[in-house]
């Protein structure tokens, strides 16, 4: 079965088993992360509905693209600038594509379960420290207000007559 799926801007054909780079996706080597849009789905030369459909796939590396020179020139008129870019791309090996996958996501959902506590046990102590930020802020802004003066009124220049 293959997928016709969406990411970064780009398109691709994928099929289980596949290696593609896409453009960077956030993760780590190891992650299985899962393309949502998919646009084509097909099994030899039918068509299948989409809806729903997903396509998981596992992060083997972040790595960057090949350097790409840019070059610009104008003749005759001393211009030239020289810049180079190297984009961030995300190798995948796709898993599966279409109902296979559903497991996949289970396996992720249950580290967030528990980072989850973590995040409230973080949120707590941020709640205590955003009060004590607030109140500097209220008396730094009647200081800055003292120290305001009026602007000088400029004198009209003379005219020689």
């Amino acid at each position: 079965m293959f997928a016709i799926v969406r990411t970064g801007g780009k398109q691709y054909r994928v099929a289980a088993g596949d290696k593609i780079a896409v453009e960077k996706i956030d993760g780590e080597a190891g992650d299985t992360v899962s393309l949502g849009d998919v646009l084509l789905a097909g099994d030899g030369g039918e068509v299948k509905d989409v809806k729903g459909l997903t396509v998981s796939a596992e992060i083997i590396a972040q790595t960057r693209g090949e350097k790409v020179i840019v070059f610009k020139k104008r003749r005759r008129h001393n211009y030239r600038r020289r810049n180079g870019h190297r984009q961030s791309l995300t190798l995948l090996r796709i898993l599966a594509v279409g109902d296979a996958k559903k497991a996949a996501p289970k396996k992720e959902a249950a580290p967030k379960a528990e980072a989850a506590p973590a995040a409230e046990a973080k949120a707590a102590p941020a709640k205590e420290a955003a009060p004590k930020k607030a109140a500097p802020k209220k008396e730094a802004a009647p200081k800055a207000e003292a120290e305001k003066k009026p602007a000088a009124k400029k004198a009209a220049p003379k005219k020689d007559a």
